[in-house]
């Protein structure tokens, strides 16, 4: 049920008592994790814990880069796809497109893009890294182009880094077939 559908319902709520309101979105708040938290960074939180967000989660990632240079790549990819929600969280919370752009990228260029073959499905494997590796790319590349030209430029650097390891890397035929270009 949407409340768009129903006028009348939205009608009541706004007319409902303050008190009894609060009570109502209260309750309505704690049955959603990302509501809750979205709302404690938008009344509670300032600038500066953007950037601690910022951060903390590059220091996740620093700590898990030596490790995923030792794994298979099944392994690795089920390590860079718990990275890359780790971003799609940020962003739900705190609706920062440009730190959601520049923490992927900064994700992609740091992760490795070859891992060593284990015995059984690495050529499943391996092919479904380079698409899920090429369309987290695609994904930033089109939320990057929606920037302001100013923020697009501040980040065209390290996206344009990325683009060369992808085409110097067994991932160029990927990449050409995707049609992601050679630079920003």
């Amino acid at each position: 049920m949407k409340l768009a559908e129903h006028k009348n319902l939205k009608t009541a709520i706004t007319e409902l008592p303050v008190k009894e309101k609060d009570k109502l979105l209260l309750r309505l708040i704690a049955k959603d994790k990302v509501l809750t938290e979205h709302l404690h960074y938008k009344l509670l939180e300032d600038e500066s814990d953007l950037e601690s967000r910022k951060e903390q989660i590059k220091s996740d990632i620093e700590s898990q880069i030596s490790e995923l240079k030792k794994l298979s790549v099944k392994e690795a990819l089920v390590k860079v796809r718990k990275m890359i929600t780790g971003v799609n969280h940020f962003y739900k919370v705190t609706k920062d497109t440009f730190g959601e752009v520049e923490l992927k990228v900064y994700i992609l260029n740091k992760i490795p893009v070859d891992y060593k073959r284990s015995i059984f499905g690495y050529k499943d494997f391996g092919f479904l890294f380079a698409t899920f590796y090429i369309k987290t790319v695609t994904i930033t590349l089109n939320k990057f182009k929606k920037l302001h030209e100013d923020l697009q430029f501040d980040l065209s650097e390290n996206i344009n880094q990325l683009l060369a390891k992808i085409y110097s890397s067994k991932l160029a035929g990927a990449a050409e077939a995707a049609d992601l270009p050679k630079e920003v």
